[in-house]
């Protein structure tokens, strides 16, 4: 594994790339209808404006249905599947959807949230939610929804991914600000009962981490939204970078059948798909 994030000599085969997609946020590729989600956020990433909606694009890069779910939200970031709906992060809402309809039902307001990011689930069917602003992971159980971990050794969470019996977490880090310098994220993991944290790796430094994505044998796909890039991190905290791409790659999704990752590109208005051997 290469440190400091150069370049990987791995083969990295683009298979398909699909453009004209609205500020694609998160891909969530489902397994069980062989089908990509793409949250398009249309607008202000902050604004409640009516202008998001969630696309249903095939695994061969085709839209299938521009559209598929769009009444009812604003600026639709991470997508997690549980229990036959589509959960979505909304600013400070997360917003269910049914899968086999597309129609918003559920908005279960999620109290003090400013930037909702990502979302995961669990195999009980509880869904997380990271707010990358306040360092703060929530979590929607039995129709309720309250704090699973504040903690700010979380670093700005964002990407979510949940292995056995605990949560890895892709940090953000602090954007330059009133002439500070930016302070990288990297990796940290918590037990599922919430209540610890801890880095994974040594800490070091690897960039403004959205997407995360296990891919097995202690290896993780994960982009990097402020510099681009997709990102292979090791659970050393090692990184190597399998495809440079521009500032506002997002929140990704793996298939391991195929071994293919689906990337979006924000500010390109681009979907991705890579193969990762």
């Amino acid at each position: 594994m290469v440190s400091g994030g150069a370049v990987s000599a791995a083969s990295v085969e683009k298979v398909w790339e699909l453009d004209g997609l609205k500020q694609p946020e998160s891909a969530l590729y489902d397994p069980s209808g062989d089908v990509i989600y793409v949250s398009e956020v249309g607008g202000d990433m902050r604004a409640k404006d009516g202008d998001g909606r969630i696309t249903k694009v095939s695994t061969d890069g085709k839209i299938l249905q521009s559209g598929w779910a769009s009444g009812g939200l604003n600026a639709p970031k991470g997508l997690g599947i549980s229990g036959g709906k589509l959960y979505v992060a909304d600013i400070d809402e997360l917003v269910e959807i049914d899968l086999a309809t597309g129609k918003v039902g559920q908005r279960y307001k999620v109290d003090g949230a400013v930037f909702l990011n990502d979302v995961t689930t669990d195999g009980a069917g509880r869904v997380y939610v990271s707010d990358t602003a306040t360092n703060t992971i929530s979590v929607l159980q039995d129709g309720q929804v309250k704090t699973w971990l504040k903690n700010d050794r979380l670093n700005g969470p964002n990407g979510l991914a949940v292995e056995g019996d605990v949560m890895v977490v892709g940090s953000f880090g602090k954007p330059p600000a009133n002439g500070q310098e930016s302070v990288p994220g990297f990796l940290v993991e918590a037990p599922l009962s919430g209540d610890s944290t801890r880095t994974l790796g040594d800490g070091s430094p690897v960039g403004a981490i959205d997407g995360l994505a296990p891919i097995g044998n202690g290896k993780y796909l994960a982009t990097d939204y402020l510099k681009g890039g997709l990102l292979r991190i090791d659970a050393g905290g090692s990184f190597e970078t399998l495809a440079p791409l521009p500032p506002g790659t997002a929140d990704l999704s793996w298939d391991a059948a195929k071994e293919i990752a689906y990337v979006p590109q924000n500010k390109e208005g681009k979907l991705t798909a890579f193969r990762v051997p």
